[in-house]
């Protein structure tokens, strides 16, 4: 198989609207979006010249864009300044430009994103055909465990969840929710399987860029340990992770391959290990998510664009 897609610039920005989750795609990559994440902060991947053609100014902007997030939803001048790593008065010029184009809103000293900024991304989501035919498949399978069901694409060394169906909304929300998280793909699902996906020598780049440490006390995460389970989910076709990124958590993934023959994305149903034993799991869950994913595949696999 050849190398999953790498997403670098996708994040996932959730507004509530009538107590409801309405989750939608925006495209600038984040700084930390969770505990688990291992993406640096903004300013640690501040962008680098690399030719003529490069339009340093543009960059900029887009790092102002990314150092906004869950931890900086509202920050002063000096507070992007330092984030990303650029003067007070470059900051200035770049935020009251964004101010004049409506991305963003200003009260009193502080900034904050507003939604038209969700435009940068919503081009990619609604030309991207996995959303649209995964959609009907996860509803279908998460009605039928009550069992949340996502879908996550290879980001360096995490995953980023393009799409997911939580099960406390399987029955009282009419569609799909965007999850937007990040999690260290050597320790999820869905990680081991995007990476069992890659050539070992790209595999082992991406082991060595990570940060390899327990998260629970049934982590699998020395090097030699870790490798060999990725290799084990390249063989069987599966990966099955249990209270390794969570205690009380468990999941099952399969990967999801274009009509190239590529791994482009993986789909995972997550339940509770309390409640659902690794058998049941393996014996009853596994085979009714891979005729699913089967079910996907065919329909991309008549897509090749």
């Amino acid at each position: 198989m050849l190398p999953p897609h790498d997403l670098n610039w996708i994040q996932i920005v959730r507004i509530t609207n009538n107590n409801s989750l309405n989750e939608i795609i925006m495209a600038t990559r984040p700084a930390k979006v969770n505990s688990k994440s291992t993406t640096k902060t903004a300013s640690a991947a501040a962008p680098v010249r690399r030719a003529d053609s490069f339009v340093e100014s543009f960059a900029k902007g887009l790092a102002v864009i990314r150092s906004f997030g869950p931890q900086s939803k509202r920050m002063t001048l000096s507070e992007v300044s330092v984030r990303t790593g650029l003067t007070r008065a470059a900051a200035r010029r770049i935020l009251l430009t964004l101010l004049e184009l409506g991305y963003v809103a200003q009260e009193d000293r502080v900034f904050f994103l507003t939604p038209r900024v969700l435009d940068l991304g919503y081009s990619y989501l609604s030309s991207m055909p996995l959303a649209n035919l995964a959609q009907p498949i996860m509803v279908e399978l998460g009605t039928r465990f009550n069992h949340s069901c996502s879908v996550a694409a290879l980001d360096g060394t995490e995953v980023v969840y393009l799409l997911r169906v939580p099960k406390r909304n399987l029955l009282n929300t009419p569609g799909i929710s965007l999850a937007g998280m990040r999690l260290p793909a050597f320790v999820s699902s869905m990680g081991r399987m995007l990476l069992a996906a890659l050539p070992d020598k790209e595999l082992k780049a991406r082991l060595d860029a990570s940060d390899l440490r327990a998260h629970t006390p049934r982590t699998i995460w020395r090097r030699a340990a870790i490798t060999g389970e990725i290799q084990k989910c390249r063989k069987q076709g599966y990966s099955v992770v249990i209270d390794e990124l969570e205690e009380g958590l468990s999941a099952v993934a399969v990967p999801i391959i274009d009509a190239h023959g590529r791994t482009i994305a993986a789909m995972n149903i997550a339940c509770n290990s309390g409640v659902v034993k690794r058998q049941e799991l393996v014996s009853q869950i596994l085979p009714e998510l891979q005729q699913a994913v089967a079910r996907l595949n065919a329909i991309l696999s008549m897509n090749p664009a």
